[in-house]
């Protein structure tokens, strides 16, 4: 459930129109999304591995320590907190707002609700991984169950054929190549998340056995209900009435059972940011304890409170970190940066595999190899590029911005050390 709750979030209601904007047939619009899938559960099968040789806490955090140096954990811990998994949480915060202002008539400003409910799901996972999976698994179940509505009222109501005239077919060339980089970036945004389930490895009973396994389930799960959603969404709107709108779910679910369905899936759309939420709160601040652990971030955060065992200044750092991005209202600068960032880190954290191989570490008891390894590993880690090089060529200004906030943690993390050896 873990797994699922980090990827189906609020992008798979909204990134169909939005790879629609940038390939325009039913073939590279599905198309795009099965590769997506395809790069998911590659994704999945390389953590998979490397949660079984490395099942301690902090996830990437950890593999990427152990595989290159602590400076380079750090740099990826750092972008966590102020760019990727914070930012996409503050990110969502805002658009839950914008929902919850649309379903309850309220002129409350979108900013206040944002961090009304970031400082609440702080507060609920302080007490703890089990009453947070809590809260996750509720959330993921209405999820699904929105997705589910969405897939069955689409196809037994929304129309036996397309409502609009299909795009023209453009002739295979660079710019479809171009067209299906840059529909990769909102595809990688929806289908991101599975690798969050590792940062809480170190809080399960068995985590060789039942993370390798809720991985694959997982990412399969979630490839399955993200191409019946798009399949529903061709076969309601038509590829060129998915290209003319920005809120795929409710067009569909209006043309299906008219007002009364959009406004339930703008109901569904608003649990599923919460869910988000919910399980970003779970899993992150996990990383930030043990780089606190391992003496490069400030000693309180590695803290854990008695009664939960939960790193509560660390979830209360996140929570913080998040809030203020969120009234910073950058969501859409916030979505390219973030992806940036993100793949640079699932680059380096998939060749990474490489070298714990290389080095025998945890091949004593490791109970899952990636299937094709090398080849498929490599494939990854060349996605992985393609989709930086997209976000990249598609907006240079924000990509430098991230990279520039990625790199500022080099100097950071060897002022600290020198602070930390000074002290000593």
């Amino acid at each position: 459930m873990i797994v699922m709750g980090g990827i189906v979030g609020a992008g798979i209601f909204a990134n169909p129109s939005e790879v629609a904007h940038r390939v325009h047939t039913p073939f590279l619009i599905l198309g795009v999304w099965v590769l997506g899938g395809i790069f998911a559960m590659w994704g999945a099968f390389i953590w998979a591995e490397l949660a079984t040789r490395l099942p301690g806490t902090g996830g990437q955090y950890l593999y990427l320590r152990e595989a290159y140096h602590p400076a380079v954990a750090f740099v990826y811990g750092w972008g966590l907190l102020l760019v990727t998994q914070t930012g996409g949480m503050a990110a969502v915060a805002v658009i839950f707002a914008s929902y919850f202002r649309a379903l309850t008539g309220v002129a409350w400003n979108g900013s206040v609700i944002a961090a009304v409910v970031l400082l609440g799901l702080t507060g609920i996972n302080c007490l703890g991984a089990r009453a947070g999976s809590n809260v996750q698994s509720v959330f993921m179940l209405l999820r699904i169950a929105a997705i589910a509505g969405l897939v069955i009222f689409g196809f037994a109501l929304g129309g036996g054929s397309p409502k609009s005239e299909p795009l023209p077919v453009p002739p295979f060339s660079f710019g479809v190549l171009a067209g299906i980089g840059s529909a990769m970036i909102p595809v990688a945004f929806a289908y991101g998340g599975w690798q969050t389930a590792t940062f809480v490895a170190g809080e399960m009973r068995d985590a060789r056995r039942d993370l390798s396994r809720g991985l694959l389930m997982g990412v399969a799960g979630v490839v399955a209900l993200y191409l019946a959603v798009n399949f529903v969404c061709l076969r309601v709107l038509g590829p060129a009435g998915l290209d003319a709108t920005t809120t795929p779910a409710s067009d569909v679910m209006r043309a299906a059972i008219g007002s009364r369905g959009a406004l339930w899936i703008a109901a569904g759309i608003a649990i599923s940011t919460l869910g988000f939420l919910s399980q970003s709160m779970l899993t992150a601040p996990r990383v930030y304890y043990a780089m606190a652990r391992d003496g490069i971030f400030f000693a309180s955060v590695g803290k854990l409170w008695q009664r939960s065992r939960a790193p509560v200044i660390a979830i209360m750092l996140q929570g913080l970190a998040a809030i203020v991005i969120a009234c910073s209202g950058t969501y859409g600068q916030i979505l390219n940066f973030e992806v940036t960032v993100d793949f640079i880190f699932f680059a380096m954290t998939a060749t990474s595999l490489f070298v714990l191989r290389r080095r025998q570490i945890g091949s004593e008891t490791v109970t899952f190899r990636v299937p094709g390894h090398p080849f498929t590993t490599i494939l990854f880690v060349l996605s992985c590029v393609g989709i930086v090089g997209s976000a990249i060529v598609a907006s240079p200004a924000n990509s430098a911005v991230a990279l520039g906030i990625m790199l500022a943690a080099l100097p950071v993390y060897y002022y600290w050390r020198k602070f930390r050896r000074a002290e000593s």
